[in-house]
């Protein structure tokens, strides 16, 4: 089992200012991982802005319109999900986390099924087990691109928002 961790000093707010990142090479898939989670984050102030980072991260392909519509229904109203990948993101905070924001990217026995293809997990403070994110890569560049994100389904509600909390 491989784990990586990445820090990120801030949210980036543009595809272009995600793309000067370090992690941008794209020539692991954890990076892309990494960099797949901080972009869902940009979600909160500029859905668009989200969606430009992804369609980079997608490489060959774009978001699709389904995509981009599972993308809002999993986050409108909860923007707070991806956040709560981030070291230091609780129910009690309301997932807000430290600053660097940093995340850790890990690999089981069963994430690399075929050649090409690769499944990471992220842990995220408000669910009990890792989430998933499928990759694929491009051979003739070596680079690992965004393929399919499965870590955005519900997670516990910040506290402040909790009846019962």
């Amino acid at each position: 089992m491989k784990i990586e961790t990445f820090k990120f000093m801030n949210i980036p707010k543009t595809a272009a200012e995600l793309e000067a990142l370090p992690e941008a090479d794209l020539q692991s898939p954890f990076k892309t991982a990494a960099l797949t989670m901080i972009a869902l984050c940009a979600y909160k102030e500029s859905p668009e802005a989200a969606f430009a980072m992804l369609d980079f991260l997608k490489g060959p392909e774009d978001l699709s319109t389904f995509e981009k519509q599972f993308l809002k229904d999993r986050l409108q109203g909860k923007e707070y999900k991806p956040f709560s990948f981030f070291k230091g993101a609780t129910t009690a905070n309301g997932y807000e986390p430290a600053k660097p924001y940093e995340i850790v990217v890990s690999d089981n026995p069963y994430s690399y099924p075929e050649e090409n293809w690769a499944t990471l997990y992220v842990k995220s403070s408000g669910a009990d087990s890792e989430r998933s994110i499928k990759f694929r890569k491009k051979p003739s560049t070596g680079q690992w691109f965004l393929n399919e994100i499965q870590c955005l389904s519900d997670i516990r509600v910040p506290a402040a928002a909790d009846p019962w909390a």
